[in-house]
């Protein structure tokens, strides 16, 4: 052999031996990649889950937020009207509170204001205008008048009886007086 041979033929086998080097690096690093391919997919899997969980869990918490400020606000309006409606004198609160409860609304700077027949105004005003256009929500009034008799029989001037008072073993003198009572109180229910 002559020596240009000789180092060509080292040349090549330094060549082929690092081409094969290469070669097992390459399928060794295929391998692992295939064997932990399946870790990492199931981990991205894993980590997506969780995630849509999380955003699910998130979206129902934005929905639970919203919901409870809607009823604050709902019952805030509620005992508001209400409040308005017992300062003006109105006995039959609830049914008057069910019929202005939609005319009232919430403006966009927090306030409270009614859609009234000239457009918006105050809730008090509406509330007053509207109590004095239905006078039957306010309390009957006592009226008395010509031939109306305000003492019924027996003495109006007796103290009374708590209902409570009467009971079994009572004395005979707060028994006779109970029943003196009763007789008054349905002598007056009769006339």
């Amino acid at each position: 052999m002559n020596p240009n041979e000789e180092s060509n033929s080292q040349g090549t086998t330094v060549g082929d031996l690092k081409r094969m080097v290469h070669e097992v690096f390459e399928e060794y690093h295929n391998v692992q990649s295939k064997r932990t391919e399946p870790a990492y997919k199931a981990e991205l899997e894993d980590e997506r889950r969780k995630r849509e969980i999380m955003e699910k869990r998130v979206n129902e918490l934005v929905e639970e937020n919203r919901r409870g400020k809607a009823k604050a606000e709902t019952m805030e309006r509620e005992t508001f009207i209400k409040g308005e409606l017992q300062r003006l004198g109105v006995a039959k609160i609830d049914l008057a509170f069910k019929a202005v409860r939609d005319e009232i609304q919430r403006e966009t700077d927090g306030t409270l204001h009614a859609r009234g027949v000239d457009g918006p105004m105050p809730v008090q005003e509406f509330l007053r205008k509207f109590v004095d256009e239905n006078p039957e929500l306010l309390p009957a009034r006592n009226l008395g008048g010509s031939g109306t008799s305000t003492t019924g029989r027996g003495s109006q001037s007796s103290p009374g009886i708590d209902i409570d008072s009467i009971r079994p073993g009572m004395s005979k003198e707060d028994l006779a007086r109970a029943r003196k009572e009763i007789a008054r109180v349905a002598g007056l229910l009769i006339d």
